[in-house]
């Protein structure tokens, strides 16, 4: 899958697992600027914008590792796709999915990014989805 471009640098880099069924994602965010885009606070128990090419559906459980800036940790996250940016869609904006997170999951990758996230969230700045 290709490099999302970024007005500076990549950092938003969506990888399909390497032999990984279809549903099975890895996100690597490099930097607040690509958080604050991806992440999606109105959804209830928060979610997060995924850039992928590859078609879904509403509803599809998807399963992602998901690393955050200079963290070496990779951050499980079940969820399901709750919105969908086709490609070409108007406005310019990057073809994708957003994925709500588990209610399971305990809220680990919500509290990591809301704490990177702190005093951001609230911005009128536009995002991958709002």
């Amino acid at each position: 899958m290709a490099e999302i471009p970024s007005l500076a640098k990549p950092a938003l880099r969506p990888i399909a697992a390497a032999g990984a069924r279809p549903g099975v994602l890895s996100l690597t965010i490099k930097d607040k600027s690509a958080l604050y885009a991806a992440y999606m606070p109105f959804v209830k128990g928060g979610g997060i914008f995924v850039p992928s090419s590859r078609p879904y559906k509403l509803g599809e459980e998807v399963f992602m590792l998901l690393t955050l800036m200079e963290s070496k940790e990779k951050i499980p996250v079940a969820g399901h796709v709750i919105w969908i940016t086709p490609a070409g869609a108007q406005g310019g904006r990057t073809a994708g999915i957003g994925i709500q997170f588990n209610e399971k999951d305990s809220g680990v990758a919500r509290s990591k990014i809301e704490t990177l996230l702190a005093g951001a969230i609230n911005s009128d700045r536009p995002t991958h989805t709002m």
